[in-house]
């Protein structure tokens, strides 16, 4: 497999779980919302975090939970009847 197609299909930070989480999200009908959060939750998570250009690890992961919280708080409005964002 070439590098651009395990980036895409197989993205280290994804397959090192039993499901990947797109395929969790979509087996359980989530909504965009919660199934950001889950895609956020776990790219944060463990020891090899997927890793953005020009932060660390540590940063990079703590990007990623700033991404669930965001998430979490558009849910929170929709379920509210408030504006989302």
């Amino acid at each position: 497999m070439d590098a651009t197609k395990s980036i895409i299909t197989q993205p280290n930070h994804y397959a090192r779980y039993t499901v990947e989480p797109i395929e969790f999200i979509m087996k359980n009908d989530l909504d965009f919302a919660t199934g950001n959060i889950v895609k956020y939750a776990l790219r944060s998570a463990g020891s090899e975090p997927k890793q953005y250009e020009g932060m660390t690890p540590v940063e990079s992961a703590i990007t990623d939970l700033e991404k669930v919280r965001r998430y979490a708080e558009m849910r929170i409005n929709m379920l509210k009847g408030g504006d989302i964002l």
